[in-house]
This record gives C-alpha cells, structure tokens and sequence, in this order.
C-alpha cells in the first residue's frame, strides 16, 4: 500500500512539476515576443520597458523582480531565436483562442506605449497573430483598443 502511495505521489509531483515547466515555458515565450515588440523599431523607449514590466507583473502575477528576471531571460531568448516559430509554437500549443488574442492585446499595448506603433512594430504583430492563428478582424480590434487606452492613459 505504501509504495502504491509513494508512486502516486511521486508521479503527480512529475505532473505537477511537468506544468510549472510549461507555464515557465509559456511566460518565457510570451516575454520573449513582448520584448521584441518593444526593440525591433531600434529605440526601446522607458516607456516601452515599464509597460513590458507591468504586463509581465498583471498578467502572470509577478512580483516586480520577477517580471525584471523574466524580462532579462526573455531578451536574451529572442537574440538566440532566429524566428518566431520557437516562441509562437509553445503559445499555440498552451493557450485557447483567447489566451493567445490576449498575447496580441499585449503586444499592441507595448508598441503603443511609447506614443505610436512603429511600421515594424505593425509587421512583428501581424505575422505573430497569423502564426498564433489569431484572425485578422481580432488583430486589428486589438491594436484599435490599444491604441484608445493609450490616449486614455495620456
């Protein structure tokens, strides 16, 4: 009986431990993706930063130094990613249609945090929603919405 037990216990630890990975593996590449946005126009305004933080912190319910360590991780994830296939594909995987809408809602509001969404910025966002499978009339609501939040917040 008691190793029947210790068996159980030990594989829902394996489970458990199997979903903390992938979560770590989610929020990594959710990150990654937000980090980009935020650096792919060449300037990475403060604003851009703290909005990438503050996401990172109301999203996954991190601690600020949380969301600072997992921002370091995700900028030095997306200089290794030769594509976007690495981070889109464990996202597509993890999250419903919703979770991943709610990635691109993120993604906008990092590029309009500094005022504007940049032409690059655009592009990033537009090719992650199609590999997330996030259809164009959800992309384009998003980036409406981002856009009146940020005037909002001004």
């Amino acid at each position: 009986m008691i190793v029947v037990l210790k068996k159980l216990i030990a594989r829902m630890a394996g489970d458990a431990g199997r979903q903390d990975i992938a979560e770590d593996e989610r929020r990594l590449a959710a990150a990654a993706l937000l980090v980009h946005v935020a650096t792919i126009d060449g300037v990475t305004s403060d604003a851009e930063n703290a909005r990438v933080l503050a996401l990172l912190e109301q999203r996954f319910g991190l601690s600020p130094e949380e969301a600072e360590e997992l921002a370091h991780a995700a900028h030095e994830r997306d200089r290794e990613a030769i594509d976007f296939y690495a981070f889109t594909s464990v996202l597509k995987d993890k999250l419903d249609e919703g979770g991943r809408r709610d990635i691109v809602d993120m993604m906008w509001d990092v590029a309009f945090a500094d005022g504007a969404a940049h032409e690059f910025e655009e592009n990033v966002i537009w090719r992650v929603a199609e590999l997330l499978a996030v259809p164009p009339r959800d992309r384009m609501a998003a980036r409406k919405r981002a856009a009146r939040a940020h005037l909002e917040r001004d």
